[in-house]
């Protein structure tokens, strides 16, 4: 019984869900088959971003307590 849930699993996986991965691996465009890794990299990079102007907003409006005792740890 628990194999042939693991075998439904692995199937559900190879046959279908991995379907697409397996059409951009096969391109012969490099750009192409890279194009997800691209998006994944413009996300990261926008999330930088935005969380960089988050900080230096808080740094500009003086909210931060830059006090070196600040920190009960240090």
């Amino acid at each position: 019984m628990m194999i042939s849930l693991f075998k439904a699993i692995e199937s559900l996986f190879v046959d279908f869900l991995f379907l697409p991965f397996d059409a951009l691996r096969s391109m012969d465009n490099w750009w192409g088959a890279n194009a997800l890794n691209w998006v994944f990299m413009l996300i990261g990079a926008a999330a930088m971003v935005y969380w960089m102007l988050q900080l230096k907003g808080f740094s500009d409006s003086g909210e931060e307590n830059k006090d070196v005792s600040a920190h009960s740890y240090i």
